[in-house]
């Protein structure tokens, strides 16, 4: 492929661009303590200049230590002991022909208290976020004038710093969008009310940013061109402010949508297919002369060209597929493209910083410790590792010990790679997950690792290998609960359904266990005209669900009338159905099933790692065997364990 438009120069104001590849602002958490440009942030945006960005906008850098922060271990430019770690960030991205704006930022209402020292969250006005369930001070006008003037000192900073230009975050619902947005703007002063008053906040933003930096600063502003909430910024009113800040002298917009409230159409879980929203960004391009960055769930070279293609968009900026692959834009240019590692939009990296971790990546487990890994020991001297199943975890550490000079062999009982991941991939939407598996077919090709199929490991196979060390992959099994009944003949796993096993069409059905493979298995089911329960003992229904996926699924489940039974202890299962007994009143009920499908989690296939540890020295147990989890768990004790050995 030649991606000519993807490639070609662009331009923001006065700066030029090598590329129409740009990252957006992500947080990371990986910043120092008092918000400087830690060694760590600094080498992941490193990679990603290497990679071949041609502009990267840092994570949300906050312009207030009292109110402002967003998240701990934020980038902060608030003070001028900041300048020195952002010129370093600057003079480091910039040996590789990547531009760097600085993303201001101010949280608003969308931030706790715990974050900013117990003190009362801040906003245009009280009106509480319905996620962050904190009712927040309304800001007196002198309060608000004080942070224009903070957001200009902070955008000097940046300037005196190096770096090439500044975003002023507006979007997602943070302060600037609140005093944008009739939904969280109830002002009665100069700062709200009408068009022209809630614009003023960030008009006079703009009049200090251009009096303190000069004219040819480059500025970009974040929107959300839609919230997708009932009284606040629709699509008509999004075009609106966009022709305002052209009017004001802003350089570019970053078109995005959504608020936290809405946080599925910021941070999309898998069912998103590329290019949702581009309508918001084509509309916004109709109206306006600058150029538009778009964030559109791009993941593959192709439609990131198409979409410049047609005209409505001036750069793609690509966000979580960057995390997955740093090098995604060099490989894009050296037509590499079955080589990109691709984001398959699982939310885990959301999920880890926002339950108060730092930001990872489930397919790319090097992202956010690349200093950590900068040089992986070359010290394998063709050994032989016997790897014991081609899951996740298992082709994960294939790969890196390959790339260390050691012999991989992995031995998989099945005939197709991917392990978990295959049945992964089965429930509606999630189609993505077989982006995953094609990498790793692609490495496996590439690296010339060997993998025999259809082989069922032993100690006696093992040994014919004189391996080196064995890394154990087997992954788990469906439990099967201790009662009555379970292993009547209209039972079956989750696993049965996804797989096709058994199919079942106009039944009815129980679905015994609410995790994301249950709910996942009752969609199927309510789609293939079944009537459909999910029984839960606990008190909510997908409770141990991340809330992004956790609304998305359940969304669907309401739209396929799918019944909800929480609170519900299984005690037996009958031809007719399953007994079961309220936790609360313990009052007992039975509930008429054809099939009952069992999805009560997994328990590890560890037999093997007891028999093998009587005969070799060293024996790592790596994916769901060592402990059940997530595919970010999978890929990340791979790579750990390979890095390590």
């Amino acid at each position: 492929m030649n991606y000519k438009k993807l490639f070609s120069k662009g331009q923001i104001g006065k700066m030029p661009l090598r590329n129409r590849i740009v990252m957006p602002a992500m947080g990371t958490a990986l910043a120092g303590s008092t918000g400087e440009a830690s060694p760590d942030i600094i080498k992941y945006y490193e990679e990603r200049a290497k990679g071949g960005c041609g502009l990267i906008i840092t994570e949300i850098t906050r312009v207030c230590d009292d109110y402002g922060v967003g998240v701990a271990n934020q980038l902060s430019a608030t003070k001028p002991q900041h300048i020195a770690s952002l010129q370093k960030l600057a003079r480091t991205l910039h040996k590789y022909d990547t531009k760097v704006f600085v993303q201001l930022h101010h949280p608003g209402r969308e931030t706790y208290s715990r974050l900013i020292g117990g003190k009362q969250i801040v906003a245009p006005s009280a009106v509480m976020c319905k996620v962050t369930q904190e009712m927040p001070r309304e800001l007196t006008t002198e309060e608000v004038e004080g942070l224009v003037r903070k957001f200009v000192t902070s955008a000097k900073m940046a300037q005196m710093a190096g770096i090439d230009g500044v975003e002023l975050h507006a979007a997602h619902g943070y302060l600037i969008n609140q005093f944008l947005s009739p939904y969280t703007n109830k002002r009665t002063d100069k700062y709200g009310g009408h068009f022209a008053n809630r614009m003023r906040f960030i008009s006079e933003i703009m009049v200090g940013i251009r009096h303190i930096c000069g004219p040819d600063f480059p500025v970009s502003v974040r929107i959300s061109a839609d919230e997708f909430v009932e009284g606040g910024i629709n699509l008509e009113e999004g075009v609106k402010i966009a022709r305002y800040l052209e009017s004001i002298g802003v350089n570019a917009l970053n078109v995005s949508a959504g608020i936290y409230e809405t946080s599925a159409t910021i941070v999309e879980p898998m069912s998103y297919p590329q290019g949702w929203k581009k309508h918001l960004a084509e509309a916004v391009k109709k109206a306006v002369n600058i150029p538009i960055i778009a964030v559109n769930v791009i993941r593959e070279p192709q439609f990131a060209e198409n979409l410049l293609d047609s005209g409505n968009v001036d750069f793609v900026g690509l966000g979580r597929g960057l995390l997955a692959d740093p090098q995604w834009a060099n490989k894009a240019k050296e037509n590499k493209d079955k080589e990109i590692r691709r984001c398959i939009s699982c939310v885990y990296c959301f999920e880890q910083l926002t339950t108060g971790g730092v930001l990872k990546c489930a397919v790319n487990p090097k992202m956010g410790r690349e200093l950590e890994f900068e040089n992986l020991p070359e010290t394998g001297d063709n050994k032989v590792v016997v790897i014991v199943g081609a899951g996740p975890a298992g082709l994960e550490a294939a790969r890196v010990l390959k790339l260390r000079g050691f012999r991989p062999i992995v031995l998989e009982k099945e005939n197709d790679l991917g392990g978990a991941l295959q049945i992964a991939k089965k429930p509606h939407l999630k189609d993505k997950i077989q982006w995953l598996i094609d990498y790793y077919q692609e490495q496996v090709k590439i690296l010339d690792i060997e993998i025999n199929f259809g082989v069922k490991a032993t100690v006696e196979n093992i040994k014919d290998l004189d391996p080196y060390a064995i890394f154990v992959a087997t992954g788990a099994r469906p439990i099967i609960p201790q009662v009555p009944g379970a292993n009547n003949e209209n039972v079956f796993t989750a696993d049965d359904v996804l797989k096709g096993i058994v199919s079942v069409k106009g039944e009815k059905v129980a679905v015994i266990g609410s995790g994301m493979t249950g709910c996942e298995a009752a969609e199927m089911l309510a789609m293939d005209d079944n009537e459909v329960a999910i029984i839960e003992m606990q008190k909510e229904i997908a409770g141990n669900v991340y809330k992004l996926n956790r609304y998305d699924i359940m969304s669907r489940l309401t739209k396929h009338k799918v019944e909800m039974l929480p609170c519900k202890k299984l005690l037996q299962i009958t031809d007719q159905g399953v007994a079961l007994m309220d936790t609360f009143t313990s009052a007992t009920s039975l509930k008429q099933a054809d099939k009952i499908i069992l999805a009560l989690g997994v328990q590890p296939n560890s037999e093997l790692i007891s028999n093998l540890e009587e005969d070799f020295e060293r024996v790592y147990a790596i994916g769901d065997v060592a402990n059940p989890g997530r595919i970010g768990d999978a890929t990340r004790q791979g790579f750990e364990k390979a890095s390590i050995l």
